[in-house]
């Protein structure tokens, strides 16, 4: 069953930069929806609201109930902006979604029993995650929150590809219609080999940085 996340938010009618930094000092995030054939709507929303949301994975990568004045739309998350060292969010932009349309939606995705596989217990392999998140692609009922991957059986030196992921029904992964080039690597087990120094032959010893130059004559008499 898919869950369902409501974000609720009020509409507004001031814009522009001043209206912005107003909404803003009043513990506000300004944002907007647009898409599905409608006109773009300025909203705000309590920054408390936002700043917990954001916490979750769901909060990008799921269709969200964005209840604008005690009306229901599904929208995605399509933009932010966040201050550069603040906990703060400046700005948001939401997408409306038709849910008879098929959607594009980066999705996370989670490793299962690394640990447990023999390539995890294995000293020397360095496990590798190519990819943190996958694009896919499906009607909006059909969205995942995450897709998982379980790396149990990796062994040293595997190679697990795009196409190796176990996709919910009706969801299927972006790049694998470009074709098979755009098969990429999701993880890779590699072993890495310690270069060790070879140790001097017994009764060799180092050669002197430098000969010691050769004392000259006097030719004074």
């Amino acid at each position: 069953m898919i869950k369902t996340h409501e974000i609720k938010a009020q509409s507004r009618k001031d814009e522009g930069k001043g209206a912005s930094r107003r909404l803003r000092h009043a513990s506000f995030v300004p944002a907007v929806v647009y898409g599905a054939g409608q006109d773009p709507q300025s909203i705000q929303i309590e920054h408390n609201t936002i700043l917990l949301a954001a916490k979750h994975e769901w909060f990008f990568s799921s269709v969200l109930d964005l209840n604008v004045d005690g009306k229901v739309q599904k929208v995605l998350v399509r933009d932010w902006q966040k201050h550069p060292f603040k906990q703060l969010m400046m700005h948001m932009d939401f997408l409306r979604v038709d849910e008879n349309v098929a959607i594009r939606v980066s999705v996370p995705l989670h490793f299962l029993n690394q640990e447990k596989s023999a390539a995890g217990k294995t000293s020397g392999v360095v496990i590798s995650h190519n990819l943190t998140e996958v694009e896919i692609t499906c009607l909006p009922k059909d969205l995942p929150e995450f897709i998982e991957l379980d790396l149990g059986e990796l062994n040293p030196g595997d190679i697990v590809h795009l196409s190796e992921l176990k996709l919910p029904a009706n969801v299927e992964i972006v790049a694998l219609h470009l074709g098979e080039s755009h098969d990429i690597a999701v993880v890779t087990a590699n072993t890495v080999q310690e270069e060790v120094e070879e140790a001097p032959a017994e009764g060799d010893t180092a050669a002197p940085a430098a000969a010691a130059a050769p004392a000259k004559k006097d030719d004074k008499k």
